[in-house]
Formats: structure tokens, C-alpha cells, sequence
């Protein structure tokens, strides 16, 4: 059961997906905080299914695959319900489209890499480009002004910033994998 803890910490957070899609289909605030508060919940998962698969040694390859999976479904689903909300200020749909169009490829070149049998860690970018867009969608789903602080626009802030660290990483991310798959094609045609 202990083995399988990370893995189902993943799934957990794939069913809080369905969850936040759910309460988003009703804008208020209400639904809002319910969703940050869901959302919050999907993070604690995603820290600490890492956190155990790496203390005990239980990583698999259904974690593997489960857990960017997860974390794909996440964001994006939470993005894609925010632009089709009618709630005033909205989010400009072409900036969603960048960050979700950086997912898709960085998906589509990790799948290229395994392909050449090249396996490429997570950049330290990515990392900040996630904690970037933990702050903005928290800020994005509250979105109403709570103690004088207006959550949609601190939530916009932090969005700007994430994509722009999501572009930047995924250039870099690009130009490795680039860079491994033609130095592992001359060492094969070296050989």
C-alpha cells in the first residue's frame, strides 16, 4: 500500500481536477475560494508525492508518466475554465494560448527525446515557472478583492511573470534536446 502512496497522492490530484472544473462552472466568489481552496490541495499532492518517491525510492514509471500529466491537467484545465469565464477583468485568451501552447510542446519534445532513448530532468526554469503559476492561478481563481488586495490582478502579475519564464524555459528546454539528439547521432554514426 505504502509503494503505491505517491502514485495515488498523483491520481488524487487528476480527481481534484474534475473537482475545480466542476465548482468553476459558477463564477462567484464563492466558487472562487472553493476552487483556490481545491487548488491548494492539488499542490500540497504534487509536493509531497515527490517528496515521498524520492525519500523511500518508489518511483515508477506509472509516476513517471502520471505526475506531468497531472500537473498539465491541472493548469490547463484551470486556464481554460478562467478564459471562459465572463467575469470582469478577464484573461486575455491569447496569453493562455502561450502557456498552454509551451506545454504541448515541451510535452510533444519530451516525447521525441525518450523516442531517441534520451532522457531530459526537469530545468531548474521550470521549476520557477511552476511556482510562478501556483501564486497566479491562486490569485486568478479568488479574483475578487479580499482585505484590499485585488486577487486577479495580483494573479496577473504573477501569470505575466510565469510565461515569460515558461517561454524562456521552454527555449531552453528546445535547444537541449536538440543538442542531445544530434551529439547522440554523431556518437552513432561514430561508432
Amino acid at each position: 500500500m505504502w509503494n503505491h502512496l505517491p502514485n495515488l497522492l498523483t491520481l488524487g490530484r487528476i480527481v481534484i481536477v474534475v473537482i475545480i472544473v466542476i465548482v468553476l462552472r459558477d463564477e462567484g466568489a464563492a466558487a472562487g475560494a472553493v476552487a483556490a481552496g481545491f487548488f491548494f490541495l492539488a499542490c500540497l499532492t504534487d509536493y509531497f508525492d515527490g517528496q515521498l518517491a524520492r525519500k523511500y525510492v518508489l518511483t515508477t514509471t506509472l509516476g513517471k508518466f502520471l505526475d506531468p500529466l497531472a500537473d498539465k491537467l491541472l493548469v490547463v484545465g484551470i486556464l481554460v475554465m478562467l478564459v471562459g469565464m465572463r467575469r470582469e477583468p478577464r484573461i486575455p485568451a491569447w496569453l493562455i494560448v502561450i502557456v498552454i501552447g509551451r506545454e504541448i510542446a515541451v510535452t510533444g519534445l519530451r516525447a521525441i527525446a525518450s523516442g531517441e532513448g534520451i532522457v531530459i530532468p526537469a530545468e531548474e526554469l521550470g521549476k520557477y515557472k511552476m511556482i510562478f503559476q501556483m501564486f497566479a492561478l491562486h490569485g486568478l481563481l479568488l479574483h475578487y478583492n479580499y482585505l484590499g488586495i485585488d486577487f486577479h490582478l495580483a494573479g496577473m502579475y504573477f501569470l505575466w511573470i510565469s510565461t515569460v519564464i515558461s517561454v524562456w524555459s521552454g527555449s531552453v528546454y528546445t535547444a537541449r534536446v536538440a543538442r542531445e539528439i544530434r551529439a547522440q547521432r554523431r556518437e552513432g554514426a561514430g561508432a
